[in-house]
């Protein structure tokens, strides 16, 4: 028999859900059936799963060590935990708290792994929590600690990084409901002298990894918003742009600003890769720049040094 108790982190979501994490190898209907036949009990009670955890509440399951394993992955888990404590944890942070670490991602590192050999700011994160004795073993198996907002590869800038499922849950909702304002910076080709806000339509296109801008709905687009203001110039060749991302979607400011002859240096996939090689920029020059929540709190962290020869 496992006996779980729940802290602060895990309260306030349903039993089922919580079970569906912890034994992340068994079937919805295996885990509904040892419900029902009392494998599974809350506070030592039959539950059906609909039930709201509260800190303290006690979770026990009544399964042999070998088949709690199994239904936990508890092997996968454990070798995942330890790979992870290997990696190397040098982040740049720009706020921390109980809740959340906010990140300063440079360009060229993933937000999020594709692959399992891939190394991102997400696993660095992990790391630095297990080397801070912030993340033990056991607490891993119950949360992934994980970044919620994901930035392109050659994009730097701000990351918000939830250390715990309540932290994950409110970011989560601020993100989708676009509850926070957030900023970029870019330098883009030509001179611009006023501010623009700008709609149109994105479909992406799977089998490229590109988007197409049009100015009228087509089939599968979505609907955007680019608001920007110009801050400097360099000349007539570049503009330092302020950006606000409206709506979020996948290479939505890159791809905006192309479509309408304002392309982000750097940026091969959408600008001009002549002036691209010309200026011998890493990766394009677009820096998620700052965040403000809707409690007023805002977070800004500067451009890297690749944008010192434009501002």
């Amino acid at each position: 028999m496992k006996e779980l108790k729940i802290n602060e982190s895990d309260s306030n979501q349903r039993f089922d859900k919580y079970l569906k994490r912890i034994l992340c190898e068994a079937s919805t209907s295996f885990i509904y059936k040892m419900l029902r036949k009392k494998n599974i009990t809350l506070n030592d009670k039959k539950a059906d799963g609909t039930e709201k955890l509260n800190t303290g509440d006690i979770v026990k399951i009544w399964f042999s060590d070998e088949t709690y394993d199994k239904m936990t992955g508890a092997g996968a888990c454990d070798e995942l935990y330890n790979s992870i404590r290997e990696v190397e944890n040098n982040i740049n942070i720009v706020f921390e708290d109980d809740d959340m670490i906010i990140i300063n991602k440079p360009a060229g590192i993933k937000s999020q792994k594709d692959t399992p050999s891939d190394v991102s700011i997400n696993e660095m994160a992990i790391s630095y929590m297990i080397a801070s004795d912030e993340l033990t073993e056991e607490s891993f198996k119950r949360f992934h600690p994980s970044v919620c907002n994901r930035l392109d590869r050659n994009t730097s800038g701000i990351v918000l990084f939830a250390k715990n499922l309540h932290a994950a849950q409110s970011l989560g909702l601020a993100l989708k409901e676009r509850s926070c304002k957030k900023l970029y910076r870019a330098v883009v080709l030509g001179r611009v002298d006023h501010d623009q806000y700008i709609e149109g339509f994105l479909t992406k296109d799977e089998s490229t990894n590109k988007v197409l801008i049009t100015n009228t709905e087509v089939k599968d687009s979505k609907p955007i918003k680019t608001a920007y203001t110009p801050i400097s110039h360099v000349g007539e060749d570049f503009t330092l742009l302020e950006i606000h991302l409206i709506t979020g979607r996948t290479h939505q400011i890159r791809a905006h600003l192309a479509s309408i002859g304002h392309p982000i240096l750097g940026d091969n996939k959408y600008g001009n890769t002549i002036i691209n090689k010309k200026h011998r920029v890493r990766g394009q020059l677009l820096h998620a720049y700052s965040i403000e929540f809707a409690d007023g709190r805002k977070f800004v962290c500067d451009p890297p040094k690749e944008f010192n020869g434009y501002i």
